[in-house]
């Protein structure tokens, strides 16, 4: 496909949105400078404000004003929004909508799915097994998900594309129990909850985790707070790929099903802003606010479901409250004086979990009894009627009323804030108790007060307290016929993932060239090499289309703002300002189908849009390519849970921590320096590190890189297949230096596999091995030439593209040895090219010692590390590197040490060296010296 056509960012032309519609740059507000253009008539409406207050009382003014508010927010006055309401439903009942079906067919359905999923988690804890599992949190949401499930979850089958659908990770047995019902699992794989190993064929995922269940998962959810960041971007990229013409995504929706105590995460309400900023109206939030965190009340002396109406109200969203269910329309329309709303209004949330703890008799008492006019309201109702008031978040009907609202609206995003009970129908030992959320298992008297209160024909004697049976209707059945006819409607099953479609094309060999033919006399970063390559990259017309820049800020820093002119910065608004650098050459430039993606100074919502982009493959068919680049310390230290997360949906795609190394980024200080992150992403086993030295480097590894992730695999540098589902992190500094061509006789399989010698020693004297990677790599050469001038060493520089990938292997290849003793063993890489090596072996990088001693147990004889351990320091880069002791002159005082230890040169030599370079003295280190990088011949 080719590019689509962009426009300039010219504001004049630009200034409009795609309905023609021109943006207010302020939105619900109310100018403070206003003229009173006619007193008199200001004066009326006063006096008649003041008047409904004498005569028909505060309550009455009150709801005159709100009408008024309503009104004016209809006809787009500009007056401020209200950014709290009342404690009832938003949406009234005579504006409920028709439900369209079958209320007691549904009814039945949601008591199979109660039962088996509270079954199957209580099957789990049976002798031998005890797995764990949580009981609760389902049974609050249910009815929540089932009227998603029957009425607008749309499947991947649908003409529009399918909804993406975030399922609260607690809830995944009530999942799996309707996909149960549905004929996708199977009674002996709902055994195998939380037994993915040991259970005979495999078993169920604790939670959403679509790496391990890769045909029925799509979005992880259980690390909280993620959930609903990554939900933002994801309806943001679908906005992004329909903006830039390469997928139709307008009939395709985003749901995030959240809990209240969830919302405390920042990442839950730290990037809501951009959804409304975006007008993105394809996504929606349901809260199930049964307010409860995992052991204690969210906010028991509050109201958490007025806390959020707020926040989100403030930052722009649509609001929507479901708190009551129908029993109480009759009640709140006898209230003429306002006192049950007024109680509702008061009540703390502390209170309302502990009236559904008790009985009828007690919220009589203590909630209606608490004014004499809400007691008069209950006077005619019996205990039980009043225990069966129920909240909004149980009742089908205002959960429809709900959903098809939020559906409809335009212009903004939506929030669903669902009132419920944790552990509701389970039982009085589960229903709103603190201890719900660790609870496990059923009593005998729980089953059978659960099985009756869902009216399920199982009969006693199968009720054993150990393995209770799961209950399915016949096929034929009109429940059953119902649900598969409603999926059949909706285009299919949900959850469900796939992930076919058209491999990528290879780079076309010249888009390499700039890289291999090295910089001549010209100092360049392997940043800005990389930037390089994706300009080149960018040329091609069916490849370039699919990268997607991600930038969190500093854009300059990284060379990045060369693409602005011709990629843009995308913006659905366009741009509608005039640029005060529009006379640059790299002018800041916006529009409606940008490519880049600038994310502010905002890693966490640049990793949700890595997420998003680099999963587009399986969500959407579409393989797009990420290119995330960022500040190499804000990298995977923070955001190191949204990278496993990442990993878990089987993202693919570029990460690229720039300014890396904990000297190179010499300025900066302690926390901006980097040597540690290299081992944070050895911790995840989806992300493939290198830490190239050279623009060559830089090059093949990209290359590979794509082949592997999105093309046609050649396989594994050393032979067999290796997983697409990968991301590729690059560690990139912003020092420059000569880049050197490319050898002619380079060892392409070397440097793909992690390690390749680059400079042989010369000489006769004492050997000895250098391994170096990234910006180490010179001051490597320039020991090298040291040793050989001042000590007649002759040592080898080795590249190390990758620690990571070096140890990687030798781990597989030591765990085939363990467990397949009779084969022939396997040599690590590592162990073979250092097995014949002459001499010790010392290893010197820009970050800590740790890095590098990830290959120490396979390096035959030992080896010697040097590295940047400790905190980071602001300085020039040749004082920070001899105070660290990674520079090229102690650098030869390591390999000097090494020889005497071995007894190959005299340990007096060692002194001599610390004395002749002062590698004592941070004053003393010299000016960097680099050698030319081109290898001796």
């Amino acid at each position: 496909m080719s590019a689509p056509q962009q426009p300039g960012g010219d504001p004049a032309r630009d200034a409009g949105n795609e309905t023609g519609r021109a943006r207010a740059v302020i939105t619900d507000g109310l100018p403070s400078q206003l003229v009173d253009t006619d007193p008199d008539e200001t004066a009326e409406w006063l006096e008649s404000l003041d008047a409904v207050v004498d005569h028909a009382g505060r309550g009455r003014a009150r709801y005159l004003m709100l009408r008024m508010l309503e009104r004016s927010r209809a006809q787009q006055v500009g007056v401020p929004a209200l950014r709290s309401t009342d404690y009832i439903n938003t949406i009234p009942p005579e504006r409920e909508p028709w439900f369209p079906g079958d209320e007691h067919v549904e009814r039945r359905i949601r008591s199979y799915i109660r039962w088996n999923a509270a079954i199957m988690v209580h099957r789990a804890q049976r002798p031998g097994v005890g797995v764990g599992g949580h009981i609760s949190s389902y049974a609050s949401s249910a009815s929540l998900y089932e009227v998603g499930f029957n009425h607008f979850f749309r499947g991947k089958d649908h003409p529009g594309g399918g909804d993406q659908i975030w399922f609260q990770g607690h809830a995944s047995p009530g999942i799996y129990a309707r996909a149960f019902l549905e004929g996708r699992l199977t009674e002996q794989q709902m055994d195998g909850f939380r037994q993915e190993v040991s259970h005979p064929g495999g078993g169920l995922s604790s939670y959403p985790h679509p790496r391990l269940m890769p045909e029925f998962w799509e979005f992880p959810t259980v690390s909280m707070g993620l959930g609903p960041m990554n939900a933002v971007y994801q309806a943001r990229f679908n906005r992004y790929l329909h903006s830039r013409g390469i997928k139709d995504t307008s009939d395709q929706h985003v749901w995030a099903f959240l809990g209240d105590g969830e919302m405390d995460e920042p990442e839950s309400l730290g990037v809501i802003g951009l959804a409304a900023r975006e007008e993105l109206d394809n996504l929606t939030f349901v809260i199930n606010c049964n307010l409860q965190r995992l052991d204690g009340p969210v906010r028991g002396n509050g109201k958490v479901i007025q806390e959020l109406e707020s926040f989100f109200r403030g930052a722009g969203w649509n609001v929507i409250k479901v708190i009551w269910g129908r029993e109480w329309d009759p009640l709140l329309a006898a209230d003429r004086d306002g006192a049950l709303v007024n109680l509702m209004n008061q009540t703390p949330d502390g209170d309302y979990q502990t009236y559904k703890a008790e009985d009828g008799a007690f919220v009589r008492e203590h909630f209606f009894g608490r004014d004499p006019r809400t007691r008069k309201l209950v006077e005619n109702m019996s205990d039980k009627e009043v225990w069966d008031l129920s909240r909004g978040g149980h009742d089908y009907r205002k959960v429809y009323a709900a959903f098809k609202a939020a559906v409809e609206h335009k212009g903004q995003p939506t929030v669903i804030l669902a009132k419920t009970i944790k552990g509701w129908t389970l039982g009085s030992h589960f229903e709103g108790r603190n201890s719900t959320h660790q609870m496990k298992k059923l009593t005998a008297e729980d089953l059978a007060g659960f099985r009756d209160r869902l009216y399920l024909p199982i009969p006693d004697e199968q009720l054993d307290k150990t393995l209770p049976p799961y209950y399915k209707p016949d096929p034929d059945s009109d429940e059953m016929q119902y649900m598969l006819e409603r999926r059949r409607q909706l285009g299919g099953a949900v959850p469900r993932r796939r992930s076919e479609f058209k491999t990528l094309k290879a780079p076309e060999d010249k888009a390499l060239d700039v890289l291999r033919r090295g910089s001549g006399k010209q100092e360049v970063a392997t940043t800005m090499a990389f930037v390089r390559l994706l300009k080149e990259l960018l040329k091609d017309n069916e490849l370039g289309p699919r990268f997607v820049p991600i930038i969190p800020d500093e854009a300059r820093t990284f060379g990045m703002d060369s693409l602005f002119p011709s990629q843009k910065i995308y913006n659905p608004a366009g741009q509608r300002y005039t640029s005060v650098d529009r006379e640059l050459m790299l002018a800041y430039k916006e529009s409606e189908q940008g490519q880049i993606l600038h994310e502010g100074i905002n890693e966490a919502g640049s990793t949700a849009s890595f997420t998003a982009v680099g999963t587009s493959y399986a969500t959407h068919g579409e393989p797009m390519v990420p290119i995330y680049i960022f500040y190499s310390m804000f990298g995977f230290q923070r955001t190191g849970d949204s990278f496993w997360a990442a990993a878990d949906q089987m993202t693919r795609g570029f990460v690229l921590g720039a300014t890396a190394g904990r000297t190179t980024l010499n300025g900066e200080g302690l926390q901006h320096e980097d040597g540690h992150s290299l081992l944070l992403a050895h911790t995840n086993p989806a992300v493939v590190s290198y830490d190239p030295a050279f623009s060559y480097e830089v090059g093949h590894i990209t290359k590979d890189a794509l082949a592997r992730m999105y093309g046609d695999d050649p396989g594994a540098p050393l032979g067999g297949s290796r997983s697409p589902d990968v991301m590729y992190y690059l560690t990139v500094y912003n020092e420059p230096y000569n880049q050197p061509a490319e050898p002619e006789d380079l060892d392409l399989q070397g440097l793909l596999a992690g390690m390749y010698r680059y400079a042989p020693g010369q000489g006769d004297g004492p050997k000895a091995q250098v391994l170096a990677s990234g910006v180490a790599v010179p001051w490597a050469l320039r020991a090298q030439e040291l040793l050989a001038n001042d000590w007649g060493v002759s040592a080898d520089v080795w590249s190390v593209t990758s620690w990571n990938e070096l140890r990687r292997q030798a781990d597989a290849a030591e765990e085939h040895n363990l467990l397949y003793p009779e084969d022939e063993p396997q040599v690590p890489y590592v162990t073979q090219r250092l097995q014949d090596a002459p001499g010790p072996v010392v290893a010197v990088s820009d970050w800590m010692r740790a890095v590098p001693d990830l290959i120490a147990p396979y390096v035959p004889g030992g080896m010697a590390t040097l590295g940047t351990d400790g905190f980071g320091l602001s300085d020039t880069r040749p004082a920070l590197r001899r105070h660290f002791h990674v520079d090229a002159e102690s650098v030869v005082v390591r390999v000097l040490a090494s020889l005497a230890q071995r007894g190959e040169v005299d340990r007096d030599v060692v002194r001599q060296a610390v004395e002749k370079y002062q590698v004592r003295d941070v004053q003393a280190a010299p000016e960097e010296e680099r050698s030319d990088p081109s290898p001796a011949t």
